[in-house]
């Protein structure tokens, strides 16, 4: 019996909603990271982008522990001499609490073509609605 490898064309696509509520950023960073990579399905194969959409809900109130809302940095850099900005992980939350589980989601992505297109399945909302009701999403259970 030979190895079963899937095709992408037989790839078919399912959503899934995510609620980050009273969950630490990473936990929920890693299963949206492996619903978009495909790994939760019996026919995973690593070099077809076989993942579903993800949509996470309520990413303002996602949970930092420790002191990382103090100590953690998120660095950008223009390129230019002094052009380092940096910003605190307590101020991003307060902001932009999307850019933050976004970004915690693509380190989690391979750095390939698999990982660009996965990223680009991945929809979040700052508060609990959100505008794909069409797609009929499911709520995926196991958030803890």
């Amino acid at each position: 019996m030979s190895t079963f490898m899937a095709k992408p064309e037989s790839i078919t696509r399912e959503w899934f909603v995510l609620d980050a509520a009273g969950v630490p950023l990473g936990h929920t960073a890693v299963l949206a990271a492996t619903l978009l990579r495909g790994k939760h399905r019996p026919e995973f194969t690593p070099h077809v982008d076989g993942g579903d959409f993800v949509i996470v809900v309520n990413a303002e109130k996602a949970v930092l522990t420790g002191r990382k809302l103090e100590q953690k940095v998120y660095r950008k850099h223009s390129g230019y001499v002094g052009g380092l900005k940096e910003t605190k992980y307590r101020l991003l939350m307060q902001d932009k609490p999307e850019f933050a589980m976004r970004l915690a989601v693509r380190g989690m992505l391979p750095k390939n073509t698999i990982g660009r297109n996965a990223i680009n399945r991945l929809k979040v909302y700052k508060g609990p609605e959100h505008p794909h009701a069409s797609q009929k999403p499911v709520a995926y259970g196991a958030t803890e």
